[in-house]
């Protein structure tokens, strides 16, 4: 109504299309979805389900679905809250239980301890690398049960830019595969400020996972954000500069 109302003012993105990325299940799909191939590498999206009540039957529907341990994970439900960020890993399936539904498990992936975080802000994209979970051994598969939280991964203070990595760890996805993902997901999401998580499969240099996708993010932790922030703004006024029909002299 309001957008009929003032169709002077310019809205960045629309609401249906940001609650598409409140829910985890939904927000991968389109990801699942792409066929990309052909752009210097694969992204795909771990394989996972949704548990949507009763926590005593995590363990058996796991089983049944046939999803390898260790799993992540994560509330169903992204809000903006701190406990919509909660990640747990779980290293037996019986341990599932002791989770609280809504919940996504996935299956994890190694990938050496770094996350790419993938800005997206119109056409323009910022990539950052941060720290993550250490990969699991077979060793420690088989030690280790239980599920354990984590606090917030991939968080700014998580920076790993400046870091000695491992070039085959460090190394950044491939821009053209980039340009292509986040092409391909404004157009399917229909929104223009974003970011992308990403893993590169630990010892597998152009096999890529998508593990998050979140609307608005943190803007402010990502080098030149203000002029990149601010050039995007004054595209936007550009752009509806030039639809405007010319006024009759």
């Amino acid at each position: 109504d309001y957008r009929q109302k003032h169709p002077e003012v310019t809205i960045l993105d629309p609401p249906d299309a940001i609650k598409h990325l409140h829910n985890r299940q939904s927000m991968l799909q389109d990801v699942a979805d792409l066929n990309l191939s052909d752009c210097n590498g694969k992204v795909r999206v771990p394989r996972q389900m949704v548990i949507t009540k009763d926590s005593l039957s995590i363990p058996d529907q796991v089983f049944e679905a046939g999803l390898k341990l260790p799993l992540v994970a994560k509330p169903l439900v992204v809000d903006g809250s701190a406990k919509s960020h909660e990640l747990f890993l779980a290293y037996d399936r019986f341990s599932l239980s002791e989770l609280e539904p809504p919940m996504l498990l996935q299956e994890f992936v190694n990938h050496g301890g770094i996350l790419f975080k993938i800005y997206i802000i119109g056409e323009t994209i910022k990539v950052v690398r941060r720290f993550s979970l250490p990969n699991v051994s077979k060793r420690e598969l088989a030690k280790v049960v239980g599920v354990f939280r984590f606090p917030r991964v991939s968080s700014a203070a998580a920076s790993a830019d400046d870091a000695d990595l491992d070039p085959g760890i460090a190394e950044l996805p491939p821009r053209p595969l980039l340009e292509r993902l986040a092409r391909e997901l404004r157009r399917r999401l229909g929104l223009q400020l974003f970011n992308i998580d990403m893993i590169r499969e630990h010892g597998m240099r152009d096999v890529f996972y998508v593990i998050d996708i979140n609307y608005f993010p943190g803007y402010g932790k990502m080098p030149d954000y203000e002029h990149l922030f601010t050039d995007f703004l004054l595209s936007l006024e550009q752009s509806k500069c030039r639809k405007r029909p010319a006024t009759a002299a």
